[in-house]
């Protein structure tokens, strides 16, 4: 979803999720569209010529007034990997 730079989901950006690799951040972007929340992606396909450099992985951001909407519905996606992998708290 194109991020507007204008509007009521302007402002300030702020990084959500840096995911582990290309799988995870579709999942990521699909969650984030499918629920109307605006979204930039900084080093999109940059981290995956270079798997496991740190500071190429990529960076899910929204705007500072989607923080919350946006860390609660991924919050859920985190918790569904940790059941299904066996992981517990």
């Amino acid at each position: 979803m194109l991020f507007q730079t204008r509007g009521p989901n302007s402002g300030k950006l702020v990084t959500v999720r840096e995911p582990g690799d290309a799988g995870e951040l579709a999942v990521i972007e699909s969650l984030l569209h499918g629920n109307g929340i605006p979204y930039v992606v900084q080093h999109a396909h940059v981290g995956g010529l270079y798997p496991g450099v740190p500071f190429l992985s990529s960076r899910v951001m929204v705007a500072e007034a989607e923080r919350d909407r946006a860390e609660t519905l991924l919050s859920r996606l985190s918790l569904q990997i940790r059941e299904m992998s066996g992981e517990s708290e």
